[in-house]
């Protein structure tokens, strides 16, 4: 296994098959070995393996990055807990299946989940090769609204969740979390995310509508039908916490591009750069009639959001420079330039 003076950037050092082979046949239900573990690629944190079965049967297992990492966003236990409370609501997440907080199996805590079927739109290429233009974009962009109304509608105390952080003044744990995490992990002084820090503290509004903010509430967390138009799955709860709802909000609109717009996912533009969805306007209306929430100041959100996922980046990109990250192809360079690009349009949003 990889600690912190060894690096690797070989993803298949990530499981110790025989122990954690052992372990799913003595803990997963109907789990059949030998089984084979394929790092499922496109994760820029916590690592994520299809497990399959000697009888054809998959799940998924769930473990935190090689090497040194921020504990809180890696904790195993902690985003397992996350996906059985909301299992237990109408949001749509894998079955949680068991979890191992024994190191001496794998050298880090995992979790196994149900494996889910269904496509995950990161660019607008994903979007024109998995949903044909028409009604189908219409529908899952309905069907993202009223998944994330569903959420923030749920009281986390009746899902066994009201002790996974604290519900108030969720905006200064924010900043100060990330701002922490930006002075551990940047990899080089940027002026501007001091200035859009100092910018944000001003302007912080009052929380008005507090519960479960998934962290991470975009297109390139889900899984989508491409037939019916629906959300299949919401992935990734390692960000997920107790706080001002809004914040979801505001990730989600910087992650529903416009068509024509910057491009924000990838060399292909974001997923809804192809067009058919609804606008951010019709996303709002539908949010606030589905909650009852009125949702102000949205461009506060969007700029804090836009400097958080620039910390996160940023945290990324030290990983992916440490080699701890499981590939060596990436290009670090455009990391940066993303990073700086957050900066900036954190600033532009607040002015």
């Amino acid at each position: 296994m990889s600690t912190d003076t060894e690096p690797t950037n070989d993803p298949s050092r990530a499981i110790n098959a025989e122990p954690v082979s052992e372990w799913l046949s003595a803990n997963i239900d109907g789990a059949v070995g030998p089984f084979t573990f394929d790092f499922i690629t496109g994760g820029h944190s916590n690592l994520t393996f299809a497990v399959t079965g000697s009888d054809g049967a998959r799940v998924v297992l769930r473990r935190p990055p090689l090497g040194s990492v921020l504990a809180t966003a890696h904790d195993m236990a902690r985003e397992y807990k996350i996906i059985s409370g909301v299992g237990q609501t109408s949001v749509p997440v894998p079955r949680a299946l068991g979890v191992c907080e024994d190191e001496a199996v794998n050298g880090a805590p995992f979790y196994v989940m149900s494996y889910v079927d269904g496509v995950v739109l990161h660019t607008s290429e994903d979007t024109d090769a998995s949903l044909p233009e028409g009604d189908i974009r219409s529908t899952l962009s309905e069907a993202v609204v009223k998944v994330l109304a569903d959420l923030h509608r749920t009281n986390p105390d009746d899902v066994g969740l009201g002790d996974l952080g604290r519900k108030e003044a969720y905006l200064d744990r924010q900043l100060k979390r990330w701002r922490t995490q930006w002075e551990k992990s940047k990899t080089r002084e940027l002026p501007q995310m001091e200035e859009a820090y100092e910018l944000l503290v001003e302007a912080k509004p009052e929380q008005h509508y507090t519960g479960i903010v998934h962290g991470d509430y975009r297109l390139g967390n889900m899984l989508s039908n491409p037939v019916t138009g629906s959300v299949d799955a919401v992935l990734d709860w390692e960000l997920c916490t107790l706080g001002d709802v809004l914040a979801d909000v505001g990730y989600l609109l910087n992650n529903w591009s416009q068509p024509g717009e910057a491009m924000q996912e990838g060399p292909a533009g974001a997923a809804t750069e192809a067009g058919g969805f609804w606008t951010r306007e019709q996303m709002v209306d539908a949010y606030c009639e589905q909650t009852g929430f009125e949702v102000a100041n949205v461009e506060y959100y969007r700029a804090f959001q836009s400097w958080r996922l620039a910390a996160i980046v940023e945290g990324v990109l030290a990983r992916y420079l440490k080699g701890v990250m499981g590939d060596d192809s990436v290009d670090t360079d455009q990391y940066k330039l993303r990073v700086e690009g957050l900066a900036t349009e954190t600033l532009t949003l607040l002015r």
